[in-house]
């Protein structure tokens, strides 16, 4: 059976050895992980971990709330690492509206040059969005047809009436820790919603720890078994079943793993 985390933040600061976490990634059967560039030094220190070892490809882009260490030209170096063989995507990009000092004009500015870059290369968007839905997809709508590489919405946070409606444009949503709650009653409500090949799994490692991990820091890509365990009882299949179908959908977005 063979897992993936198409969606997490893999470094020393909070993992101590990468080489002893990478092992013990794969020996809970993760095969693949998808290390996340949040700006322009995480996005080539990604670049680097994917060189030096053959489970871990990565992204590269600006997150919304990473603005403040953002330069001009910083995205023509992003653009450069989207043609590496192992970048598999430009993300985490977005919007995030959560904290007071949001500056929703830059976001929405840096949001849409990166979607014309992906639309150009036709390269997949791994997209962030929190308290954000309403504009997120307004833009989704009238960008998503030039986004031919394909769109993922990473950690999935809205509605089931908005995923429903983004859905219909093509996207993709993964899930992580968080939807194991019974707490997290619209991330379920909306995977047992959505067709089965629109859905993958993440940890967003280090953070977003599942129910069995609660309060426990830092959380890593061994929990994907756990969120997948999750999304298989939600859709009323059985494990392994559920794992052909992710492994498969995320092939299939992204092209270059």
């Amino acid at each position: 059976m063979k897992f993936i985390d198409v969606h997490c933040h893999i470094n020393e600061r909070d993992y101590g050895s990468v080489e002893n976490l990478i092992s013990k990634i794969k020996a809970a059967g993760v095969e693949k992980i998808i290390s996340v560039g949040f700006d322009l030094p995480s996005s080539e220190y990604c670049r680097r971990l994917a060189e030096q070892y053959a489970a871990v490809y990565f992204t590269a882009g600006f997150h919304p709330t990473e603005l403040k260490k953002y330069n001009n030209g910083d995205l023509d170096v992003i653009e450069k690492l989207l043609s590496h063989p192992k970048c598999v995507a430009l993300g985490e990009i977005g919007l995030d509206y959560h904290y007071p000092d949001t500056d929703k004009v830059l976001q929405r500015e840096v949001f849409l040059k990166q979607l014309e870059i992906a639309a150009r290369l036709e390269i997949p968007v791994q997209i962030h969005s929190r308290d954000s839905a309403e504009d997120m997809l307004e833009i989704l709508r009238e960008y998503a047809p030039a986004l031919t590489g394909g769109v993922m919405l990473h950690c999935y946070s809205h509605s089931t009436e908005i995923a429903a409606e983004l859905e219909k444009l093509g996207c993709y949503f993964s899930f992580g820790g968080t939807s194991t709650y019974s707490g997290s009653k619209k991330a379920r409500r909306t995977i047992a919603a959505l067709p089965l090949d629109r859905i993958m799994t993440e940890t967003d490692s280090p953070y977003l720890p599942p129910k069995s991990k609660y309060g426990s820091f830092p959380n890593t890509p061994e929990s994907i078994p756990e969120i997948l365990a999750n999304v298989a009882e939600i859709k009323g299949i059985n494990l392994e079943e559920a794992a052909q179908h992710i492994w498969a959908t995320a092939h299939k977005l992204f092209a270059k793993l």
